[in-house]
């Protein structure tokens, strides 16, 4: 089918406003009367609060408020789960996080008191001012020893937050039929999202009563979590959404939601809270360590027979959304692979270390570095070209993953990988101390959220009587075009240019819930929701226009901004005199709709069986890295990503999620890592904690395949988390290939490349 404006790259409604520097955060608002909030934290990582004294704060002149534990209504932030959710996780010891510390702080950074003043040099003195007694407890900062016998609780009940299995046929008989066994162990950091914008709103109460929350989140459903812990009726308060300068996961979670709520609901003003540098690198949620324990079996052919592996991650002091993110790489544990026999067992640890949740990839990512690095080291083994063997165990239509989900589609892996090598073009000849290593990884990763959860989204479009249309929709836009993308299915459906269609809102009150901006979920579910809004709109548009020039809505077509008959363009009336008729007649030029994603039941925690997700989206990045044998030092000197995007609804915007999930997996593979001693990090700031710039990336080729086989709109698939999770894998593979040692520990420093090579001689 041929589209006008899907799968063009059309610019972005916000596009120039952000080139020109002009976009609107949340941090850039100021309101007359506004004070400035500050956090006090812990510094250490385990420790009993002995006494808090407030009185100097409290009497410093300026300051408007000094609260703590005591001062919060309900003191606990919960994980509320919906009835199949809360069956699924049975068994979880689920510890709520207090909004700020009581008796005890469990990471460094803790909130433990939260203050108002008139300026921010008044917050940041009142803040020295809090006399924070602490008794420091043992610890346990690694998630091998919080299982051992003895180890120091974090929280009553031991530090077993969550375990999931996956049992499919019988992995000892697997292994007996392999003629070769390979065993590893990866292992991965925690690593900080690192966005611009830090994690800041301004808050305030309207004229109504109503706590107001401007906030840059992923998640505007937390305004139920603010009027859980101040204990107000769910409709007393309000979230309205902002640019995000970068989320990544790390504004799924609450940040400064109830902390900033709490100081406007307890001083009556308005109140702006942004957290410091450092602040964002001890306060919020990282991505989760894993050690991952892998043992693969192959026939002499190269048939994959068997699959053990053990998954252990570290959650940090809370459970935020360890338990999810352990079940996604549960279920992705044996990549994109048909393996007969397979024994996972996946475990999920409390520790005293900072706080770990959701992250591009939700744990995805990490077994990929695993069974892609299992698969390099099976080919050597083997005497096999990688890719070869790949392409011999890859999953195909109908096939059954090891959970027993049936593919019903052409996964399309095989295509990808087999274009993304061939873009790397020849091989270049290494000169002087420089070797030179190629490797390919391939990846699934499923887009939306588990299918047992009753996913839903819901979409208001309407036309104007100039003819133009509005999109109404509650889905935050972290950057990656989600907005684009839904105005871009409007325009497509109601036949307008795409500068004439509007989306407003991101605001719990007053646009239909959109769920949240996470999962790759939004072109799946607002996506749907937005197509069938916009399809009813287009039902009455034409039923109109059909009476106007005298044909059957048969025959009647939008375009260009007028309908017309078909095969007579010039029996044509402009789209804004077909709405004006519409509504001079009674017919409606609007329409909500929502969209539920289709639902299995839940899976078996024993065995993992059951349909964990809808679908899932499958690439490969093939890659060469430059490694100098005297420094260590390596650089990604080319890189190709191939991937199967259903049907692209935005090239660009997919484009940029290609390179940008591309260069955002180098620096998770080659130099980004939290540096923790006993739980307290020594690099929360940019000065020590290094991430990739310009000058670290290479050339990237993007190649997009489009099978339609997707569940979005026109059938599309997403993409913002699949185009980063094969990343880690293939550099891991490409250094490993030019060392002649495996690499199985992130980040592959230069200190690690040496130690590789010196082994090798």
């Amino acid at each position: 089918m041929a589209y006008r404006v899907i799968g063009t790259s059309a610019a972005r409604a916000d596009a120039w406003e952000k080139v020109r520097g002009r976009p609107i955060y949340a941090g850039d608002v100021a309101m007359p009367g506004m004070l400035h909030g500050r956090i006090v934290r812990s510094p250490y990582a385990s420790a009993r609060i002995a006494r808090i004294d407030t009185r100097a704060a409290r009497a410093l002149p300026g300051v408007a408020a000094v609260l703590t534990a005591q001062d919060v209504p309900r003191n606990e932030l919960r994980m509320e789960l919906p009835g199949r959710m809360a069956e699924a996780t049975a068994g979880a010891v689920l510890a709520t996080q207090p909004v700020l510390a009581a008796d005890r702080v469990n990471f460094q950074g803790e909130p433990v008191a939260a203050i108002a003043a008139e300026t921010e040099e008044i917050a940041a003195e009142a803040a020295d001012l809090v006399e924070v007694e602490y008794e420091e407890l043992p610890g346990v900062y690694d998630p091998l020893v919080a299982l051992e016998p003895g180890a120091p609780e974090v929280h009553e009940g031991g530090n077993v937050l969550r375990r999931w299995h996956l049992r499919a046929g019988d992995v000892t008989e697997g292994f007996r039929r392999a003629a070769v066994v390979v065993e590893h162990t990866y292992r991965t950091p925690f690593v900080d999202h690192v966005y611009l914008e830090t994690e800041t709103g301004l808050g305030w109460i309207d004229a109504e009563g109503v706590l107001t929350l401007r906030v840059s989140t992923q998640v505007l459903e937390h305004f139920r979590d603010v009027a859980e812990i101040l204990q107000l009726p769910h409709g007393r308060v309000r979230l309205e959404g902002a640019y995000l300068g970068g989320g990544f996961g790390g504004k799924e979670d609450v940040t400064v939601e109830c902390l900033l709520g709490l100081l406007v609901w307890k001083t009556r003003r308005p109140v702006r809270l942004v957290f410091s540098r450092e602040e964002s690198f001890i306060g919020h949620g990282k991505r989760h360590p894993y050690v991952m324990r892998y043992r693969t079996g192959a026939t002499r052919e190269g048939a994959l027979t068997a699959l053990e592996a053990e998954l252990i991650s570290d959650s940090g002091a809370y459970a935020a959304l360890s338990p999810w993110v352990l079940f996604y790489s549960l279920v992705t544990a044996t990549g994109p692979y048909r393996v007969p026999h397979v024994k996972v067992d996946a475990t999920t640890v409390y520790t005293n270390n900072p706080v770990a949740s959701a992250y591009r990839c939700f744990g995805s990512i990490q077994t990929c570095l695993a069974y892609e690095g299992q698969m390099d080291a099976l080919a050597a083994a083997l005497g096999m070209d990688p890719l070869a063997l790949r392409e011999k165990n890859f999953l195909r239509k109908g096939d059954t993953l090891a959970t027993g989900q049936v593919m019903e589609t052409e996964p399309m892996i095989a295509q990808t990988m087999r274009q993304a090598w061939a873009g790397l073009g020849e091989r270049r000849a290494p000169g002087g101390p420089i070797r030179v290593g190629r490797a390919v990884a391939a990846s699934f990763t499923p887009y939306g959220r588990m299918c047992w959860t009753r996913d839903s989204a819901s979409a208001w479009v309407g036309m104007e009587l100039d003819g133009t249309a509005v999109v109404r929709c509650a889905a935050p836009d972290v950057g990656g075009g989600q907005t684009a993308s839904l105005c871009a299915i409007t325009a497509e459906v109601l036949g307008l240019d795409t500068d004439r269609v509007v989306a407003v809102g991101r605001d719990s009150h007053f646009t239909p819930r959109a769920g949240t901006t996470t999962a790759t979920r939004q072109l799946l579910m607002s996506g749907n929701a937005v197509l069938a809004a916009a399809r009813e709109v287009r039902r009455h548009l034409v039923a109109e226009a059909a009476a106007l020039l005298e044909a059957a809505p048969g025959d009647i077509e939008l375009a260009d901004g007028r309908a017309f008959v078909r095969g007579a363009p010039d029996r044509a009336v402009p789209m804004a005199g077909v709405v004006r008729a519409a509504t001079a007649n009674g017919r409606p030029v609007q329409a909500l709709e929502k969209y539920d994603a289709p639902w299995a039941p839940t899976i078996d925690p024993v065995t993992g069986q059951g349909k964990a997700f809808n679908d899932y989206t499958f690439g490969s990045h093939a890659l060469e890295v430059e490694i100098d044998e005297e420094t260590g030092r390596t650089r990604v000197s080319r890189l190709v990503a191939c991937f199967d995007a259903g049907l692209v609804i935005n090239r660009a915007s997919a484009e940029g999620q290609l390179e940008g999930g591309a260069v955002q997996g180098l620096g998770y593979a080659l130099m980004e890592e939290i540096a923790l001693e006993n739980g307290v990090s020594r690099n929360p700031h940019l000065l020590d904690y290094k991430v990739p710039t310009s000058l670290d990336a290479p050339a990237i080729e993007t190649i997009l395949i489009e099978s339609g086989h997707g569940l979005g709109p026109f059938g599309a698939k997403g993409l913002g988390e699949p185009a980063m999770t094969p990343s880690i894998a293939a550099v891991a593979n490409a250094v490993s290939n030019a060392v002649g040692a495996r690499m199985t520990e992130l980040p592959i420093t230069a200190e690690r490349v040496l130690a590789a090579l010196r082994s090798t001689t």
